[in-house]
């Protein structure tokens, strides 16, 4: 990577993570006022306006029809995951949403093997390993009871990792630019009917509170994009661990969720194994660049 700036990426992580912190609190509060399907549908909606400066791109794209194949099969994909994530957030703590979603990575490593075909060496399936626990001690089965928020979030986590592959499969099909614009706009349309199906009026107050939403999840993904440009993967990635400590905060402050220790403890071990993941990743591409001798076949 060009012109590495990494305290520039963990400064735009920081603000990444702020950023989707404030995307979780806003869905908080909107609570069960609006049905998850609507409210994830006006979500999107509202942030259209922010596809603007993406139409000239989108116009320009001539994209096939195995792209837009793919697209929409993201869509589909995606939309799941947004509506399952929209009804995890009205039945479990916001930390246990935080935690859990830090699966994500871990489901996208395996996907890659199963359907990408890239390799898991020896390190990384221990990682996969101890980020499984990590989840294991988050949820507890068996030890206290699972309500149906727990299990969407799990969907949730394989959906959106789901979403990223096939993200990872149209790179080089298409920019970055018009992958973004077309999955706001498969999403939307995927959130229509079921949305239709649950509608209930909003009021003025909630529509803004969703509108909300929209800015403070485009800014995210713009600012995590920009700490991506400037700092590799391992860098910012045990950043995104803090999301967790100011949800905690907030749950606890605004919402007054209590401080469940297991859950904190499930999600430190679950950003570790992802941390390392990211780090052995960075490894092996600065080796793919300057290869060293001996341990080369090395994941």
């Amino acid at each position: 990577m060009d012109n590495q700036r990494p305290l520039h990426g963990v400064a735009w992580m920081l603000v990444t993570g702020l950023c989707f912190v404030g995307v979780t609190a806003v869905v908080k509060h909107v609570g069960t006022g609006v049905p998850a399907a609507q409210a994830a549908f006006l979500r999107y909606a509202l942030g259209v306006v922010f596809l603007v400066p993406m139409i000239r791109p989108l116009m320009q794209a001539n994209l096939s029809k195995r792209a837009v194949w793919l697209f929409t099969l993201r869509g589909v994909v995606h939309t799941g995951g947004v509506i399952l994530w929209f009804y995890a957030m009205t039945r479990i703590t916001i930390a246990e949403v935080t935690a859990m979603n830090y699966m994500s990575p871990i489901y996208v490593t395996i996907g890659a093997a199963l359907f990408l075909g890239e390799k898991l060496a020896a390190r990384r399936l221990l990682a996969i390993a101890a980020a499984l626990v990590g989840a294991l001690i988050i949820l507890r089965p068996g030890v206290r009871e699972l309500n149906a928020g727990h299990l969407a979030m799990v969907a949730t986590a394989f959906s959106f990792a789901g979403s990223y592959l096939f993200a990872k499969r149209m790179a080089s099909e298409a920019s970055p630019t018009v992958i973004v614009a077309m999955l706001s706009i498969t999403v939307t349309i995927g959130l229509a009917p079921f949305a239709i199906a649950v509608w209930v009026p909003p009021t003025v107050e909630q529509l803004s509170w969703l509108f909300l939403v929209a800015a403070f999840a485009t800014a995210g993904h713009y600012s995590m994009s920009r700490a991506f440009a400037v700092a590799p993967v391992s860098v910012t990635q045990p950043v995104t661990f803090l999301q967790l400590v100011w949800s905690v905060t907030l749950g606890a402050l605004v919402f007054g969720e209590p401080v469940d220790g297991w859950v904190v403890l499930g999600g430190v071990v679950i950003m570790a194994a992802v941390s390392f993941i990211a780090w052995r990743e960075a490894v092996i591409k600065r080796r793919q660049v300057t290869p060293s001798t001996g341990d080369a076949a090395r994941g």
